[in-house]
């Protein structure tokens, strides 16, 4: 059984031979790689927009696309509504929604409206966790397959924000933060626990002395050496698991308090950053216990506020910080290579096209295109004219946009 397990694990990204697919928040291989090139560089409202569909209400999730679907979740608030809404890829006409209603009180920020969670495909099952509601499975037309309300509430004052990891037969969720944090892996077939890991959690920031802690980030499934590493970063450390058993492999220290971002990995190398003006770090995996002191390649002790995560293209590290600066950092040393002032304030994760551009969108609707190079080179600013939070996804020379009033198919006419 371990034996064929590994196999399937060692498929390794899901839908790696489906790059016409974009499949979780930070598309088939996990972070924000996309396997196309020649995508749209130039659009605003109306130009080289193939579609737009009005959205019930705002949101902070991204799309998922998958053959001739597109799949985003949404809250309606005051109805206490957590669904999960599809659409035709062609012609963005809303094919069916799906979902549940929890109206418990669910504490969260207003920046952050519920829903947050991006949902993932395989293409014959849909992966959606709604927090404090729980974690469901819906088929291709909507029909629910299977569901978890038992894994308790989720509390912090930033609410949440992670989202399912597909990965053969897998479903990797960080489910925080807060007192109650685990590293879930269930069976995608039928909801089941293969294994957990029980995080220290608390410090939701609700008290007069404004303490509070939490990792936002999803893990990060690779071949390193001979072996598989579920990448993690959580607070203060970064760490890495045996996804068929759940082990904790190794762990360094190096991080700070709260990790809005999700783990990169490059030439053997995790990179993982803190928010909040907190500290960043690269550490060489395939280790083995506490690896601080002899696989820790560099460590950061204060970058600037980011939400999104970035990208790695070519030996560089490439990020948009809160405040809405390209940032580019040489991966062996750590050094910045250039920092850039774009439009706007940016929560948006960049995604990474194949011939090397990256994309991303601040909050006031202004999607950005620049060259991943050390030397910056800005191609576009694309105006939609309403906030966007989520990243872009790709599929078929295709941008699929979540922004707060509607969702935006981008393609070149």
């Amino acid at each position: 059984m371990k034996f064929t397990l590994w196999l399937i694990l060692a498929l390794g990204p899901l839908a790696a031979l489906h790059a016409e697919n974009w499949p979780m928040w930070r598309g088939a291989n996990g972070d924000g790689t996309s396997a196309e090139s020649k995508l749209p560089e130039k659009w605003s409202q109306t130009e080289n927009v193939v579609w737009k569909v009005e959205l019930p209400e705002r949101g902070n999730s991204t799309p998922v696309v998958w053959g001739d679907k597109v799949l985003v979740t949404q809250a309606i608030e005051k109805e206490g509504k957590r669904l999960l809404l599809c659409f035709d890829k062609k012609t963005g006409k809303q094919l069916w929604e799906a979902g549940t209603i929890y109206r418990e009180p669910e504490l969260t920020h207003a920046t952050n409206p519920y829903c947050a969670a991006s949902p993932a495909t395989d293409g014959e099952r849909v992966i959606v966790y709604f927090a404090s509601a729980g974690v469901f499975c819906y088929d291709m037309n909507g029909k629910e397959v299977w569901k978890r309300t038992d894994l308790g509430k989720q509390h912090h004052i930033w609410g949440n924000g992670t989202s399912p990891v597909l990965a053969g037969d897998r479903v990797f969720l960080n489910f925080g933060p807060g007192e109650n944090t685990v590293l879930y892996c269930f069976d995608k077939k039928t909801g089941k626990t293969i294994w957990q890991h029980k995080e220290p959690g608390g410090a939701s920031g609700e008290g007069a002395d404004k303490k509070w802690l939490g990792s936002w980030s999803d893990p990060l499934l690779r071949k390193t050496g001979a072996r598989y590493e579920l990448l993690m970063s959580y607070p203060r450390r970064a760490c890495a698991f045996d996804p068929l058993t759940g082990k904790e492999l190794w762990t360094s220290g190096g991080l700070t308090d709260l990790v809005y971002n999700s783990p990169l990995f490059a030439d053997g190398v995790m990179i993982a950053m803190s928010g909040y003006g907190g500290a960043a770090l690269a550490v060489k995996t395939g280790g083995d216990g506490d690896v601080t002191e002899k696989n820790r390649v560099w460590q950061l002790p204060k970058v600037s506020q980011r939400i999104g995560s970035g990208v790695v293209h070519d030996g560089y590290h490439y990020i948009l910080s809160d405040g809405g600066i390209a940032e580019c950092r040489d991966l062996k040393t750590g050094a910045m290579v250039f920092q850039e002032r774009l439009k706007g304030n940016n929560w948006s994760s960049l995604v990474l096209s194949a011939d090397g551009k990256c994309y991303a969108a601040n909050q006031i609707g202004d999607c950005f295109v620049f060259k991943a190079s050390p030397k910056f080179e800005l191609l576009a600013t694309n105006a939609l004219g309403e906030k966007i939070i989520g990243s872009i996804a790709v599929s078929d020379g295709q941008l699929f946009i979540r922004g707060y009033k509607h969702l935006w198919c981008i393609g070149n006419k």
